[in-house]
């Protein structure tokens, strides 16, 4: 069926001749790959404002008391939030979660249509250091989207960079989510010609920029357009790509993180479920096969995504072109309103519980953030927090070193702590010490705030690395850790220093000579190398600028890092499939009991832990039923292969130091080849002030 019924009745996208068809479907993959930079660009802008906000957490888990007693710098989520600082903190976050959901809707649909979408390049990253070349004290330009220098004062003296909670970034948020309308009246009347074309784009060739859209909305309209082309021979450009992208009879591989019962249909969906789609009233990825159904899924998600965004959405100027409405269209089942597009609380309440220091229940505090700012769109949200701002009750980390306030042992504490509670963990006052020697021992060059910086870096490349895969490859998982970790990285450079992390700067200065890893096996630092020739030289081992995830992101064996614990178990993700290898090892464990990968001796990359260096507080935590405390140890072998070969099995307990269990390891596999097991080193600053994962 052709899905003309829910065409634009434009005639520039009428009875347009064939010899478009080609170019017409480049430029909509444009437009899309456009979209999914937005999207993507919005994220690390208001994580960065996100994590500025100054506050504590606690770092709770289910039956786990290993850190009662105990906080860390920056804030998380708050159930019933009561100071300005906690309000904002749910109020972004919110907008934080939606951004995610945008990114994977317009990322479907970019499969859906027979591309695959990049998350790691221009305009927004250098492809080699990952380094974010969008934002700065001197750039203007929202990309794809509106350059303010083309705008009316005050909007002319808007710059896109990273910073703080303050009037100026809450002034560049708004304007980001602005309405199509109002991103008209804020523009210079002499420069409006410049965001004026519509689709099709006659004048555009590939590899050129596109035109400008001038507001998001109208991105999302432009995209649209280009859906609603008909063809002189009856064809329409929705139905060729459409049937490019499918593989087989089914839609090509789209990826679901928020809607999952959308890939596999329950008949009675359960929202106690932890499996619940979190957004049941958005089409968050589309699984009809048939043309028009699939095409209705899509004005469903372009609505979600502006809805939640701008406020509105642009399904009624699409309907109004279409000379349609809702009433008279009763099969186009769409709804205007905004409970549509809001998130499922009691979904939410079972997939993200809260707990106690004690490891209790505890209202769940994602839900409540995120079911309370859901009820607003991002623009409603943003005022909202520019409105605390101007009340005077928002405090960042900025204002609190400027302040003059330095970090204590008490501050570090709550008031259960117990010196004897684990006394395996570092001492608080230990931790403060190292947070104010970070600071107060950076040269005048920033080196530590560099290296923050560049860890920051590296743990959102830890994300959008493997989403370069993962829309790409069915068996990919999605790295959580990494997503998690992006913050507590962001929220610890803020703690330390006071200023914003310069994701600017890349995850590490290109190596000279490139790494070579088929002559060197590379380490996770942290005394633990496993080649004498590599020993002494840090800059051949897993640098903090990498965040190394146990989902994909860390590049090769023996880099693993904290306390994710791993399964041994593996595809092909080391060249070669592991299932083929592990049938030549002797004595390896019945698949359905499998082992552990420990950290640093893992077999190979994606096996690891998460997060290098591995802080000092990190903990192992109580396992799933059925799974064992224990981990398979590997020597290697000689280049250029180093070929893992399993030789032992370690055993270590809920509540060890993972940092320790590494060091259990690394002597096992030194002691194993004969050689002389170095002293164990005292945990540096830096393994001190990373906070502990859960």
């Amino acid at each position: 069926m052709k899905s003309t019924l829910l065409f634009t009745h434009d005639n520039r996208l009428k009875d347009r001749p064939v010899s478009f068809k080609e170019i017409d479907e480049q430029a909509l993959h444009a437009i899309v790959q456009a979209a999914v930079n937005v999207e993507l660009f919005t994220i690390p802008l208001y994580m960065t404002s996100l994590y500025s906000l100054q506050g504590m957490h606690e770092i709770n888990s289910k039956g786990n008391n290993f850190y009662e007693g105990r906080i860390w710098p920056g804030m998380a989520a708050t159930a019933k939030p009561q100071t300005a600082n906690e309000k904002a903190f749910n109020a972004v976050f919110s907008v934080f979660v939606a951004e995610m959901l945008h990114l994977q809707i317009i990322s479907n649909l970019a499969k859906v249509i027979g591309y695959d979408p990049k998350f790691t390049c221009e305009p927004l990253q250098d492809e080699e250091t990952y380094a974010w070349k969008c934002y700065g004290d001197d750039k203007t330009i929202l990309p794809h989207i509106l350059d303010f220098e083309d705008c009316i004062a005050p909007y002319n003296q808007i710059k896109v960079k990273t910073g703080a909670m303050n009037v100026e970034q809450l002034h560049l948020f708004l304007a980001i989510e602005q309405t199509e309308n109002d991103a008209e009246k804020v523009l210079d009347p002499e420069k409006i010609s410049k965001y004026s074309e519509k689709a099709p784009f006659d004048n555009w060739k590939p590899g050129t920029d596109l035109p400008w859209f001038g507001s998001i909305g109208n991105m999302y309209l432009q995209l649209w357009n280009y859906l609603s082309i008909t063809y002189t021979d009856g064809t329409t450009l929705w139905d060729i790509v459409f049937e490019k992208g499918k593989v087989g009879s089914d839609p090509a591989v789209q990826k679901e993180i928020f809607n999952p019962e959308r890939m596999e249909p329950k008949p009675h969906p359960d929202p106690l479920d932890p499996g619940a789609d979190e957004y049941p009233g958005i089409a968050t990825s589309i699984q009809n096969t048939a043309s028009e159904a699939a095409l209705l899924d899509t004005m469903n998600m372009i609505n979600g995504i502006t809805d939640q965004g701008e406020g509105g959405g642009v399904i009624k100027e699409i309907l109004d072109r279409m000379n349609k409405s809702k009433s008279a269209n009763e099969h186009i089942n769409l709804d205007i309103v905004q409970d549509q597009f809001r998130p499922s609380c009691p979904v939410l309440r079972n997939k993200y519980p809260s707990y106690t220091a004690s490891g209790a229940d505890a209202p769940s505090a994602k839900a409540d953030a995120r079911d309370q700012f859901g009820k607003m769109d991002h623009f409603e949200t943003f005022a909202f927090v520019l409105g605390l701002i101007k009340e005077g009750g928002i405090v960042t980390w900025d204002q609190w070193h400027a302040q003059g306030n330095s970090w204590t042992a008490e501050s570090l504490q709550t008031a259960v702590y117990d010196p004897a509670h684990n006394p395996q963990l570092p001492a608080s006052a230990d931790i403060a010490g190292a947070l104010n020697r970070l600071k107060l021992n950076d040269t005048a060059e920033g080196a530590n705030f560099d290296l923050f910086s560049r860890a920051s870096t590296g743990a959102i490349a830890g994300v959008t690395k493997v989403l370069n895969d993962y829309f790409k490859n069915p068996k990919t998982k999605f790295p959580y850790p990494s997503m998690g970790g992006s913050g507590d990285r962001m929220s610890i450079c803020w703690a330390i220093f006071g200023k914003a992390p310069n994701i600017g700067l890349g995850i590490s200065p290109p190596l000279d000579p490139p790494i070579d890893r088929t002559e060197h096996l590379y380490h996770a630092c942290q005394g633990m190398s496993l080649d004498d020739t590599l020993k002494d030289d840090p800059g051949k081992c897993a640098t903090t600028g990498v965040y190394h995830t146990c989902k994909g992101s860390n590049d090769c064996k023996t880099e693993g890092g904290c306390g994710f614990v791993q399964t041994t178990k593996g595809g092909g993700i080391c060249g070669v499939s592991l299932a083929a290898f592990y049938k030549t090892q002797p004595g390896w464990p019945d698949a359905n009991n499998l082992l552990f990968s420990p950290p640093a001796d893992n077999a190979c990359k994606a096996l690891g832990g998460c997060a290098v260096p591995i802080s000092a507080s990190q903990m192992y935590p109580e396992l799933k039923e059925g799974d064992e405390y224990r981990m398979q140890l590997y020597d290697f072998g000689d280049k250029p292969g180093f070929s893992p070969k399993s030789f032992d099995v370690l055993d270590y307990e809920k509540g060890e130091l993972v940092y320790d269990v590494a060091w259990k390891a690394y002597r096992a596999v030194l002691e194993k080849r004969g050689l002389p097991v170095p002293e164990k080193p005292k945990p540096s600053d830096l393994r001190l002030a990373f906070p502990p994962s859960t």
